[in-house]
């Protein structure tokens, strides 16, 4: 099942959002207790600890609680605290009490959440846009940054759209190229705002050696990229972008979800790309989600991938026959030919991965990416055990 990242508890005594690393046996080191969490499980007395200076106090709620009173650190309590453990970095809202973990150093899948505002209005973006105020988030992703003790193999960005957060986003590379100069940053983007070279050149300038831009396009022509990201004119500022990006050596890479509206060009788009983009790293063809807008238009982007297996093999020879880095996302391996299996990769994020049941049983789960959590319960129908 997916592990579980955010709880919704009550807070006492915290006046603002606060950032921290849980850490669930008393600290020596006072200095650095403001830094921390502690967590006090249920039936644990509190009253012989040294609480000072720590960040704040996280108690398990209900029957035989910790009372951590007498002291004026800021409380959380939560129904449950068995998924926080040491190293874990959280954020915690003042007011609803709720707490998301936004760093685990066990997992592959960590992600900086930049924003979610977009330029784009994708028909199956599974983070809708929200046009709000949300620059805190700079800080907050710096300061996670700060918190991280042991360099992860790889780290995230994410939105909404990351650069729309201009100078911010510069910033918070630059802080990535000074703490984590060998963790592979991947950043996902629109790439629109690429059509600003300056912008891009100064993100290039940042230096840090191991970041790539993932950038989607959904088809060789303007009209059908632009209605599936719904914004006129973002084929070419991203194909503009794209340009901007190669020529101040920025690594992209070019991803195309798989839908009913991208997949009858994606022979066609694989062509253009391999014809008019030489310099990307990697090409992604991706499964659908059932998140965000793809619940209100299943009917528009859904079909089953083994009815678009042909086109999937067609366009995956082609790329792999020229030497282009390809991979296979978010798709069983039971739905694609045996041919293909080399390149299908486990790409669904721990904290949202699941198996059906009849999975159990199958020879190659152990490679398979598995599904989405919230694909549960739509999903192929042909999903078997191998």
């Amino acid at each position: 099942m997916a592990l579980k990242i955010t709880s919704l508890g009550r807070a006492e005594g915290l006046s603002e959002r606060a950032v921290l690393r849980v850490t669930r046996t008393p600290l020596s080191d006072v200095a650095s207790r403001r830094d921390h969490v502690l967590v006090i499980e249920q039936g644990v007395p509190d009253h012989g600890l040294d609480l000072s200076g720590y960040g704040a106090i996280l108690v398990k709620d209900g029957p035989g609680a910790p009372v951590a009173a007498g002291h004026a650190l800021p409380v959380i309590r939560l129904p449950d605290v068995a998924h926080l453990e040491a190293g874990h970095i959280v954020a915690v809202s003042p007011r609803s009490g709720f707490v998301r973990t936004v760093f685990r150093p066990e997992s592959p899948h960590n992600t900086l959440f930049a924003t979610g505002r977009c330029n784009s209005n994708c028909l199956m973006c599974s983070q809708p846009p929200k046009d709000e105020d949300d620059s805190y988030l700079v800080a907050e992703n710096l300061r996670i940054i700060e918190l991280i003790d042991r360099p992860p193999e790889a780290l995230g960005i994410t939105g909404g759209e990351p650069t729309l957060l201009g100078d911010g986003l510069v910033g918070v590379l630059s802080v990535l190229r000074e703490k984590l100069p060998q963790t592979y940053v991947h950043m996902l983007t629109n790439g629109r705002r690429y059509r600003d070279s300056g912008f891009v050149r100064k993100l290039a300038n940042v230096g840090h050696p191991a970041f790539v831009s993932g950038i989607p396009l959904y088809a060789d022509v303007a009209t059908v990229h632009d209605y599936i990201v719904q914004a006129e004119g973002a084929f070419d500022e991203t194909v503009e972008g794209l340009y901007n990006a190669a020529e101040a050596g920025l690594a992209v890479e070019i991803r195309v979800v798989l839908h009913k509206q991208s997949v009858p060009r994606l022979v066609p788009l694989v062509e253009y790309i391999y014809r008019n983009f030489p310099f990307v790293t990697h090409v992604a063809l991706m499964g659908l989600e059932h998140m965000g807008y793809v619940k209100k238009n299943w009917d528009t982007l859904w079909v089953d991938p083994v009815a678009y297996v042909a086109e999937l093999t067609a366009a995956v020879r082609y790329l792999h026959q020229r030497r282009v880095n390809v991979s296979i996302y978010n798709l069983q391996l039971c739905l694609l030919p045996q041919e293909l299996w080399g390149l299908a990769k486990k790409s669904i994020s721990d904290f949202k991965n699941v198996y059906l049941p009849e999975c159990e049983q199958c020879a190659v789960r152990s490679h398979c990416c598995g599904l989405f959590l919230s694909q549960m319960n739509r999903h192929s129908a042909h999903i078997r055990a191998m």
